[in-house]
């Protein structure tokens, strides 16, 4: 199952700079996508589907604002749109395909986490997120298997950033965000109990494994990037993981497409 991810910055501008013509050629069976910035007007007919995957969204009500989906070559057993918390389903951030066979239950999830990079106001709206997800997938993984792909916003370790030391108190690499990111990943009874997947096959990469880069001066040229974008899945399925690759040979938003094969089937 090779499941890529990726954000965006617009679905209509990634397909002006050849998102979809490239698509094609990967042999996904999932993809999710962040920042979709556009409403079913938009969407319906256009980029509803691309070759085998079909998609299926969760927009915000504001107009050119976040948004995510999630495409598949498998129809799902069920879709759920929508944390559950009305701030943030407002702002389209949640979908979930539900793929449940007898004796399993596994679901697919693209996710697009706040930043809070604008201003105080949005930075605790990120920590109000971050307070409502934990619990929520520690739940669901006491339920079922998932894999969520996601732009997370936040850079968890040293290695995740070029200038961990000048960002030291910048979101997206603050330190609450940063525990809340080993929370989620312990193992423990109060941890989320999850696995970064890359850094499970790849834990010492450092300059090769950032996703996302700046738009100002010249980060991508110099490659002064984030780590911003994950697969986090449950123990089980994160162990299936094979292969990851970052996309770096064309641009198609600011983010690169990740993407990360297993050992399994929908």
């Amino acid at each position: 199952m090779r499941f890529i991810t990726a954000n965006l910055n617009g679905i209509r501008s990634a397909a002006t700079k050849g998102f979809f013509d490239w698509l094609p050629q990967q042999n996904a069976d999932a993809l999710g996508v962040q920042e979709v910035k556009a409403q079913d007007e938009h969407v319906a007919g256009v980029f509803c589907t691309s070759g085998p995957l079909k998609g299926d969204f969760h927009y915000a009500q504001k107009k050119g604002y976040s948004g995510v989906g999630l495409y598949t070559r498998e129809s799902p057993s069920d879709v759920i749109v929508g944390l559950g918390v009305q701030e943030f389903d407002d702002e389209g951030r949640y979908i979930e395909k539900r793929f449940d066979k007898p004796g399993r239950k596994l679901s697919l999830i693209s996710c697009y986490f706040p930043s809070g990079s604008s201003g105080e106001e949005r930075q605790q709206a990120k920590f109000r997120f971050l307070a409502a997800m934990l619990p929520h997938l520690q739940a669901l993984k006491a339920e079922r298997e998932f894999i969520l792909v996601a732009d997370v916003n936040i850079a968890h370790k040293e290695a995740d950033l070029k200038n961990w030391k000048g960002n030291l108190k910048n979101s997206g690499f603050l330190p609450e965000e940063r525990a809340w990111m080993t929370q989620l990943l312990d193992s423990s009874k109060s941890g989320g109990g999850l696995v970064d997947v890359y850094r499970a096959l790849q834990p010492d990469t450092t300059d090769a494994c950032y996703t996302w880069w700046s738009n100002r001066g010249q980060a991508y040229a110099k490659n002064v990037g984030w780590r911003l974008d994950y697969h986090l899945a449950t123990p089980g399925l994160a162990a299936l993981a094979q292969r990851e690759s970052i996309y770096k040979d064309q641009k198609f938003s600011d983010h690169a497409p990740l993407t990360i094969d297993y050992d399994f089937s929908l």
